[in-house]
């Protein structure tokens, strides 16, 4: 790899010349300027990531860290985060922790090492949150992560998201509702959990508690949650916390003979663009994921630039997306 020195000798000058040519920061004559430039290119001269961020105190990078790039939901708010850094003139260092907290803390303090110059992180731990803040790096929380930190915060309302879910199911003519959460002890599962039964209850309907069962966020874990559930009773809706979820569940219908949407309604949240593909197509509680990640992005773009401004919290409401799992009982 040609170095700084490689092209100053190709170009004839010094190497501070070269320097002050490809940083622009000092005039130099056309002439040395134009064999530069030349010199540079006939090598395929890469000027130092590391010695440009010395100066500059910049890296131009965004560590982003997900909990599983394989669910869709997080590879399409990823891509919309992706887009608006690099729209913005930064790159993305994408890290999966496969809700490891181990892991997440190891990818932090590698990001933290490469002086990024922000963090999107979709989960955190109180102790890792403490640790930005000590160290203040710009950083933004995405959906899954605890509320309470003193860090800005880019979420969707869950709770009004499974509210309209059981609205929906109620306007069919539904009563026999059941639930697939996602792991018990993740906020948003819980908040999803929360819309669905209060709303159930202001209509005088019950979630008994035979009739909730938990899952992974996958796809596996949702078809496993139904068939359980299924085995038991036969309930006339589902709601699944995720739309990974509502796929396997769609799968243990069908293995039951199950008609859906006739026989059983199945509403998904997040609408993925999977949800449009199976069959029946999925109706499914709408985050608008790439819009989530452009807000995301900007929002942590904005506390770059502002870096004592007041916290951030934005809060986005979902919308329910009507296909063809779900039709009057």
């Amino acid at each position: 790899m040609a170095t700084i020195k490689d092209v100053a000798r190709k170009a004839g000058v010094s190497y501070t010349t070269v320097s002050h040519v490809l940083n622009q920061t000092r005039p130099v004559s056309h002439d040395a300027s134009a064999r530069v430039l030349a010199a540079a290119e006939a090598l395929a001269y890469v000027p130092s990531a590391l010695a440009r961020s010395l100066r500059s105190k910049t890296t131009g990078s965004i560590g982003l860290i997900i909990p599983n790039n394989t669910n869709p939901y997080f590879s399409e708010v990823a891509r919309g985060i992706e887009d608006s850094c690099y729209a913005a003139g930064y790159s993305v260092i994408l890290c999966n922790s496969d809700d490891d907290p181990a892991k997440q803390r190891d990818y932090l303090n590698v990001l933290l090492t490469k002086r990024c110059d922000g963090l999107i992180v979709a989960t955190l731990a109180q102790t890792d949150g403490e640790l930005l803040r000590k160290m203040k790096v710009p950083t933004v929380l995405l959906d899954r992560a605890p509320k309470n930190m003193g860090i800005d915060l880019v979420a969707v309302d869950n709770a009004a998201g499974g509210a309209l879910a059981a609205q929906h199911l109620l306007s069919l003519g539904r009563r026999r509702i059941a639930c697939i959460g996602g792991p018990a002890d993740i906020d948003i599962s819980r908040e999803r959990i929360a819309g669905l039964r209060q709303t159930l209850l202001g209509a005088g309907v019950t979630l008994p508690d035979d009739m909730l069962v938990y899952a992974d966020f996958t796809s596996a874990g949702g078809y496993l949650a139904a068939r359980s559930l299924l085995a038991s009773q036969v309930p006339d809706a589902i709601f699944c916390c995720n739309d990974l979820m509502a796929i396997g569940a769609l799968r243990a219908a069908a293995e039951r003979g199950i008609a859906v949407p006739q026989a059983l309604a199945v509403v998904g949240f997040d609408d993925i663009d999977l949800a449009q593909f199976v069959h029946p197509t999925l109706t499914s509680v709408a985050q608008n994921t790439r819009r989530l990640g452009q807000l995301t992005a900007q929002c942590l773009l904005d506390r770059i630039a502002a870096p004592d401004r007041p916290l951030q919290r934005q809060t986005i409401a979902p919308e329910l997306h009507v296909r063809g799992s779900t039709v009057p009982a």
